[in-house]
């Protein structure tokens, strides 16, 4: 990640601001497979330690987190675990996929990032927040801008005033080829800025 750093601060004074007030980012990191997606899928739309407490009552209760296992526990079960009745559908459909061999996880390590996404977004209830994660944190891809991120939109919104979408990918070019680690920095300044310490 040193040579992604010094790139990045050469393209945008931002990241050494960041540095300066806050230190450098780490890389988050998580193991490849069902077991992530199910947690990403859970951390859709709600912070990362409700989702956290969500998972671990689910690994409570089914202690061979197993595909098959997942897919057979009851929607009343997945309920008592708190988790909504659209997140069940979405990780039963994640469960179905991987059951009927449609989707094949341990090949996507080798497989380009578009083809990484398009395998991943015919599955109900993963969307683009969800592969951007995967890929960044499992997958190690470098050149992820995960605009669907409130953390990273509201951080440009702050730092560099810009207030579109569109504006904020037509900027974050300049950060490529390591627009990932461009991320952790935005994250980085967010979680410092406000006092919060999440771990990954």
């Amino acid at each position: 990640m040193e040579e992604a750093i010094e790139y990045l601060y050469k393209k945008d004074d931002i990241f050494k601001q960041i540095s300066q007030q806050f230190g450098i980012p780490i890389q988050p990191k998580r193991p490849q497979g069902f077991e992530t997606l199910v947690l990403l899928i859970l951390e859709q739309q709600v912070s990362i330690d409700s989702a956290k407490a969500t998972f671990i009552k689910l690994k409570t209760a089914i202690p061979d987190f197993s595909v098959e296992n997942v897919f057979a526990f009851s929607e009343e079960n997945f309920r008592t675990c708190g988790v909504s009745r659209q997140k069940t559908k979405y990780i039963k459909a994640l469960a179905e996929a991987i059951l009927s061999k449609e989707l094949d996880l341990e090949s996507l390590a080798f497989k380009d990032v578009e083809v990484v996404r398009q395998e991943l977004i015919k599955i109900k209830g993963i969307g683009n927040w969800t592969i951007d994660i995967y890929l960044m944190f499992c997958l190690e891809s470098l050149d992820i801008i995960p605009l669907g991120d409130i953390a990273v939109v509201n951080t440009m919104k702050e730092l560099l005033d810009i207030h579109t979408k569109e504006e904020m990918e037509i900027y974050a070019q300049k950060w490529k080829p390591y627009r990932s680690v461009a991320t952790y920095f935005l994250w980085h300044y967010y979680l410092e800025k406000r006092g919060r310490k999440i771990t990954y």
